[in-house]
């Protein structure tokens, strides 16, 4: 990839490794406050956000971007840091490409599933979530650019600390939670409970509105049919959920989310950036979500463990740029057919 500087400046983890993971999938927060919310007040407290220069990042030198004009691209994560408030180190364990279309409002998001077999670093195939640990935000999404042909130049970022807050002081959210769900949103609340002292209680199966710590807990579930693609799914869906109510709430209870949140965001955005989007509030809204690979096996690479391969990788971003991008005729660069056929040699898918 050539390097340019950015001018703005299916199998179960055992149960001891469950519970220690964060509750990190929620990238709504730049949704709803950082990119979307118009409003007078928003400016004055940005400062409470780690904010990152980034001058590193990185696109296929012969990409095709025609396609990705009229769009603003921007990867959200969820970081497994083991600290709140550090935004350097961590896994992703969430990762979401978000694609804003610039004439219309209308938003588009498609979860990387973080066990993808991509190229992380300079022929380094590993799982696509280690990208992050091994070089933060920079790292990540010189991945994404590298092997989905992107255009990204900012990230979001954020840890798990507001997300129970922001739904409660929303009112809940509304979801349709199946028998196989219930059971696992009950269990995962103890945890939540215990981490964000947050109280609820238990719930059956059935359409109901779920506090923050039944949402949270309803987002982290991944053992059930679909498993963690089952899961990202729930992620969007929270979202999308989060964002519907949002965008009708009142600005006392905005101001109070954004005093909740934004300490726990991190971005590459600047302040201008991010006014100048909140400024169009009433012509965005939510489209369409998927997940990555569209085509896919799962299964063990080598000593790196279980993985998900795309089948092909060139192929798969052929799709990935129609959906994000509405391009029907795009054509991979180079440098994506090369790490195509690198991961079919490797995997033999």
């Amino acid at each position: 990839m050539q390097e340019r500087e950015r001018k703005t400046g299916k199998k179960k983890i055992s149960k001891k490794k469950r519970q220690k993971r964060k509750i990190i999938f929620t990238i709504v927060l730049i949704l709803l406050m950082l990119v979307l919310f118009g409003f007078a007040f928003v400016a004055s407290k940005l400062g409470k956000m780690d904010t990152k220069k980034l001058s590193n990042i990185k696109f296929n030198a012969n990409l095709d971007d025609d396609g990705l004009k009229g769009y603003k691209s921007i990867a959200l994560f969820g970081v497994d840091n083991r600290s709140n408030g550090n935004f350097d180190s961590g896994n992703s364990d969430t990762i979401i490409v978000v694609s804003i279309n610039n004439d219309t409002g209308e938003i588009k998001m498609c979860s990387v599933y973080r066990d993808t077999y991509l190229d992380i670093d300079e022929g380094k195939f590993r799982k696509a979530n280690a990208a992050y640990a091994a070089g933060g935000p920079e790292q990540a999404i010189n991945m994404l650019n590298k092997n989905l042909d992107l255009n990204i130049d900012d990230y979001v970022a954020v840890d798990f600390n507001a997300l129970v807050e922001v739904i409660d002081l929303l009112g809940g959210i509304e979801i349709d939670v199946t028998e196989e769900e219930a059971p696992l949103v009950n269990g995962y609340g103890e945890e939540v409970t215990k981490v964000t002292g947050k109280k609820t209680t238990p719930i059956s199966a059935g359409l109901q509105v779920l506090d923050g710590v039944q949402a949270t807990s309803y987002a982290r579930i991944r053992y059930t049919t679909g498993w963690d693609y089952k899961r990202t799914e729930r992620q969007r869906l929270v979202i999308t959920k989060m964002f519907e109510k949002a965008k009708s709430a009142s600005i006392g209870t905005l101001n109070k989310i954004l005093d909740a949140a934004l300490p726990d965001v991190s971005t590459s955005l600047s302040s201008t950036e991010m006014l100048g989007m909140a400024t169009k509030l009433g012509k965005y809204s939510m489209g369409e979500n998927t997940g990555f690979p569209f085509d896919k096996q799962s299964g063990s690479v080598g000593n790196l463990g279980d993985m998900v391969v795309p089948v092909d990788l060139a192929a798969n971003v052929k799709q990935l740029h129609q959906f994000l991008y509405n391009d029907d005729n795009y054509t991979v660069s180079t440098t994506v057919q090369q790490l195509s056929d690198t991961i079919h040699a490797n995997t033999g898918y």
